[in-house]
């Protein structure tokens, strides 16, 4: 391992400098004033006490939305971490209601090749079936709860991108930076019609992995289909290109996260630009409530006890025409 050359830095200017900019080293990937479309992005966030529930909740909505990217990104304060913390904390849980106790996975091999590795598992429990078909090249598995998408890189194999069948939750992380060789994954996303029963969830019928375009196709039980595609990852961020059918009546993307305290967080922070806005705004997430938004970014500026290294999400390129 090479040696770490910023321990001779004060950490703490880093994090300062971190929390001046706490999204800077975004791809700036923006289309012009004239061709953005703006979303309603709504907080139905709820407080919680316990650290591995997620009680953050963000719903992005637009009747006209067919296309946007999601990006997830190191945080600002990346460098500054020595070691990284992700052990589960459940002081304040209520390990009754966890639908994930006792699970024993099944894996089977959906596609591999020498760059690539797609893996589903079954799981011993989850709160919702898992029924949905997915499909990578001649093969098709039923019954997964967890599919995970590898990507062999510098002699290691990486899991840079996770989605359950079962409720439609993602989750996406860049490759580790090179002086951690590992980082943690944090908030998940939702893409298609969200509905709400025990929590917010896609309803899927059915899931196909192009390993060619390294793109999942994506049918919903309420109609219609979405695509997200693997544009770019490296040691900074990765990147998903999204085309969808037009969502109506109802949310067409979320953001689901954890938030205690600002060190005690996934997520802690928001920042959006509003339509014609010549500045960006920002605000804790808990102080957050509803805003018409052309990007959204998400993450924090000071490292978090939880899941340090996990990485902030963004929402952008909002189009209401087709990729």
């Amino acid at each position: 391992m090479r040696r770490w050359a910023e321990r001779s830095r004060p950490a703490i200017l880093l994090i300062i400098a971190a929390a001046a900019s706490l999204f800077a080293g975004y791809a700036a990937v923006t289309p012009s004033a004239a061709d953005e479309l703006a979303v309603d992005v709504v907080n139905a966030s709820e407080p919680t006490l316990c650290a591995e529930r997620d009680n953050v909740t963000l719903k992005l909505a637009s009747d006209k939305v067919r296309r946007f990217g999601i990006e997830a990104a190191h945080p600002a304060y990346i460098g500054t971490l020595v070691a990284d913390r992700a052990t589960a904390d459940f002081s304040h849980c209520d390990l009754a209601v966890d639908p994930g106790a006792g699970r024993k996975p099944d894996r089977v091999t959906l596609y591999e090749s020498q760059e690539w590795q797609l893996i589903g598992h079954r799981l011993e429990a989850f709160w919702r079936p898992g029924a949905v078909p997915v499909r990578a090249g001649d093969r098709v598995e039923t019954g997964l709860h967890l599919i995970q998408l590898w990507h062999r890189f510098e002699e290691r194999a990486e899991e840079v991108l996770v989605l359950y069948p079962p409720d439609g939750y993602w989750r996406a992380r860049p490759l580790p930076p090179a002086h951690l060789r590992w980082s943690a994954y944090g908030s998940s996303f939702l893409v298609g019609p969200i509905e709400t029963e025990e929590r917010p969830f896609v309803d899927l019928t059915g899931i196909a992995f192009d390993p060619v375009a390294l793109s999942f196709e994506l049918k919903f039980a309420r109609g219609g289909a979405a695509n997200l595609r693997l544009a770019k990852l490296d040691r900074d961020r990765i990147a998903l290109d999204v085309s969808l059918d037009p969502v109506v009546g109802r949310p067409f993307a979320a953001l689901r996260s954890m938030f205690v305290m600002e060190t005690n967080a996934d997520v802690a922070r928001i920042a959006w630009r509003e339509p014609g806005g010549k500045a960006w705004r920002e605000t804790p997430i808990d102080r957050f409530e509803r805003a018409s938004a052309v990007e959204l970014r998400a993450g924090r500026a000071v490292p978090s006890r939880h899941n340090s290294s996990a990485p902030d999400l963004r929402f952008s390129a909002f189009g209401a025409a087709p990729r």
